[in-house]
């Protein structure tokens, strides 16, 4: 997995990106074929941006989170890429079931 860390208008000091992937570990856990994973961290005015492009095999995920704190920015980030990773693995994994289990009790009962 690679991990690039970007600021806009910040310093991304080594606190900041230790807390990243601490908070990436969540992630990784669920799912083993991340590919790439690129954070933007930025400053306008009162609003911090947080932003995440993660490159799954055959999926990418954009999100975005705005706080008045960066470190709220990139909880609620997190939580929202946990539960796109989730809805993801979870549509692969029935998609899967259903393609293999289904047709044969389908034959079965004709």
């Amino acid at each position: 997995m690679n991990l690039k860390v970007t600021g806009l208008h910040l310093e991304v000091t080594p606190s900041l990106r230790e807390y990243i992937e601490s908070k990436l570990e969540r992630i990784t856990r669920h799912v083993d074929n991340v590919i790439d994973i690129s954070v933007t961290l930025s400053v306008d005015k009162l609003v911090q941006k947080a932003e995440v492009n993660v490159h799954l095999s055959g999926k990418d995920i954009h999100i975005e989170a705005t706080e008045a704190d960066l470190y709220a920015a990139i909880d609620l980030l997190m939580d929202k890429l946990d539960r796109q990773v989730l809805k993801h693995k979870e549509k692969q994994t029935e998609h899967r079931a259903v393609g293999s289990g289904e047709s044969s009790q389908a034959q079965a009962s004709l």
